[in-house]
């Protein structure tokens, strides 16, 4: 099914935040921390990934696909005009329309809107072990340059 692609408005917020954290719930590695310690200060998973997906809303650039006037999938990102660089932060598809080709639809629209604002490159990060995101970013193109790990311990 085609998307509709537009930028939010304040009006979809909620909407968002709560979609994004649904669709990213099974695989963060915020609710993965919260399993292996506790909650950051007593703030849990869920509270702290609102707050990242809000800020996105408020710093990045964002779009949002609809279908049949229902919101289904978000990415935001940024554009640093100096490299040429766009960056894709986050990607989301609701949970309950997941593997139907949306993430690509939406994926490839960020990437044409990057192209237009004068992109020459796009990178992203995923979790390793986010098969369905890394196995569509392969598809599209993209190729593994280098792996971090995310460290914590209580102090």
């Amino acid at each position: 099914m085609p998307l509709a692609f537009r930028e939010p408005t304040a009006a979809d917020h909620d909407r968002i935040v709560d979609m994004v954290v649904r669709s990213f719930a099974p695989i963060t590695w915020y609710r993965k921390l919260d399993a292996r310690m506790e909650p950051l200060n007593g703030h849990d998973w869920k509270e702290r990934f609102e707050d990242r997906v809000r800020a996105a809303l408020a710093r990045q650039y964002v779009i949002v696909g609809e279908s049949d006037g229902r919101l289904a999938t978000y990415a935001s990102g940024d554009y640093d005009p100096k490299t040429r660089s766009a960056f894709l932060d986050l990607l989301a598809v609701d949970d309950d329309a997941q593997r139907g080709g949306l993430g690509r639809q939406t994926l490839r629209e960020f990437e044409r809107r990057m192209a237009e604002k004068g992109a020459l490159y796009l990178h992203l990060e995923c979790l390793t072990d986010n098969d369905a995101g890394n196995g569509l970013y392969e598809s599209e193109g993209f190729f593994e340059i280098a792996r971090h790990f995310h460290w914590y311990k209580k102090i």
